[in-house]
């Protein structure tokens, strides 16, 4: 028998979103992902000077500012050819990965696990100890990982003078100058906040952690000692008992803008990783917006640096505000997990190669990216010189310029264009609007879209699964129509 249902709007998620399933024989034959709120940043931002975009992409979102702010900021680098200093840089890194991991909290604790803790999956043997643990607001994790959360985000206080929509991120460094003092005293939150996830994660330390290269290594890991004692055993013991590896696949095609970069580090590669051939160079120059199922004016592909976003209400094919980016005309998934791979981690590329990725394993990816960032910010606030600038001044000119960094969630790229000192283009590209993104113009399903395709339904009447795999992603739906 077939069918076609609507999902939405969903409650843990950033934002408003609707799902569209053609379902037949309780099997998903097909996806249509609808971001069903337009913003407009794009249109308000021509015609103002380009360090008004510093006040207002910030407000896109209030739980990825920093990442905005950040695009932003190397954008206008980029056209006036400037770079920060190094103290600069490692604010600005520091920043940006502080909002990341406080995310990526957020995200496994508050969104992400409590969906276990329903009634759907009371007859599992793990239910009472998961119910006890994740149950949304109620559960013994949120009262543990609230102020560890809290705690963290104190850092952007001594970093940026404020959470959300700071201003001290700027293409010329960071306004906000750091002190000895506030380095021991971010030194000392870091290594409490290091000290919950050894303890309340990974049941590990950190180092241990990042030294797993593949299945059979982090199997090891979370059977040893009681998988109920440390919250990430917990998952992975769930993850095997339901099955999330095979879970929320889709084409298995990796990008990444790469990050943290300073004049001393590399940061994170960029770069993408394809099925066929593994790690390819990131072309700029290949990556398109398609808008022929977008309620947006025209029906040409282009590429941000000439791209336009009008708003029409009613246009034949459309279901969706969001655009459809493409790179080489593929659909591509990006994220923490993209990132890793891209990276290089043993780990992730292992699981990768094995497996493709899925939902236990973008899970996975945020997880090696606590273990491993944590120790990159500690290096980098002894990197701090106190007494070396923290901002120069830059200079305006006319131009184009792109600014590309990771958020928690994947890719972000602003590009701009600027004309007698105001802006005539501003296109954002977020991470959402990759992953959500609706079928192009040949009539390929966005990377959503596609990781449902084929979920059995048959003992899942309130559609849990699906709940996962969009979950997973950790979508931010006010970033993606911008």
């Amino acid at each position: 028998m077939s069918q076609r249902i609507t999902l939405g709007p969903f409650n843990r998620v950033e934002g408003d979103l609707e799902v569209h399933l053609n379902i037949d024989s309780d099997i998903v034959q097909a996806a249509y992902v609808n971001s069903p709120l337009y913003r407009g940043f794009e249109q308000m931002l021509v015609g103002k000077s380009p360090l008004d975009a510093l006040v207002l992409v910030p407000r896109i979102c209030g739980i990825c500012s920093v990442s905005q702010s950040t695009a932003s900021a190397l954008a206008i680098a980029d056209l006036a050819g400037e770079k920060a200093p190094l103290n600069g840089e490692l604010c600005r890194n520091l920043t940006l990965a502080t909002e990341n991991l406080a995310d990526h909290l957020s995200h496994f604790y508050l969104f992400f696990m409590p969906d276990f803790a329903r009634d759907h999956y009371q007859k599992l043997s793990s239910y009472q100890n998961t119910a006890q643990r994740f149950t949304a607001v109620k559960g013994s994790a949120t009262q543990d990982v609230l102020p560890a959360r809290a705690n963290l985000l104190h850092l952007t206080g001594y970093l940026a003078g404020k959470w959300p929509h700071t201003l001290s991120v700027q293409p010329g460094g960071s306004t906000r100058p750091i002190q000895t003092q506030e380095i021991l005293r971010m030194q000392l939150t870091l290594a409490n906040f290091r000290q919950f996830l050894e303890q309340k994660l990974f049941g590990c330390t950190l180092q241990a952690f990042n030294g797993l290269e593949n299945e059979q290594q982090l199997q090891a890991y979370w059977q040893t000692g009681r998988w109920q004692d440390h919250d990430l055993k917990h998952f992975l013991y769930l993850s095997e008992e339901l099955g999330l590896a095979e879970q929320g696949k889709a084409y298995d095609r990796l990008l990444s803008y790469g990050c943290f970069q300073t004049e001393n580090e590399a940061g994170l590669a960029s770069g993408i990783w394809l099925p066929q051939t593994g790690y390819q160079k990131l072309e700029l120059s290949a990556i398109q917006e398609d808008i022929s199922h977008s309620w947006l004016a025209g029906d040409k592909a282009l590429p941000p640096s000439q791209g336009q976003t009008l708003p029409i209400a009613e246009k034949d094919n459309a279901y969706s505000w969001c655009k459809s980016p493409r790179l080489a005309n593929m659909p591509m998934e990006t994220g923490a997990f993209a990132r890793q791979v891209i990276d290089g981690h043993p780990l992730a590329l292992s699981l990768m190669e094995q497996q493709g990725n899925n939902v236990r394993n973008r899970v996975i990816g945020r997880m090696i990216e606590l273990a491993r960032i944590v120790p990159m910010m500690q290096s980098w606030l002894t990197q701090i010189d106190p007494q070396a600038p923290f901002h120069k001044e830059i200079k305006l000119k006319d131009g184009d310029g792109i600014g590309l960094t990771e958020a928690a969630r994947g890719s972000l790229g602003h590009w701009i264009s600027v004309k007698k000192g105001k802006l005539t283009r501003y296109q954002i590209i977020a991470p959402t609007t990759w992953n959500f993104a609706p079928r192009d113009s040949h009539g390929q399903p966005g990377p959503l879209e596609k990781a449902l395709q084929g979920v059995d339904l048959r003992n899942d009447p309130k559609q849990v699964m699906v709940q996962h795999i969009v979950r997973s992603f950790d979508p931010c739906m006010v970033c993606t129509t911008t």
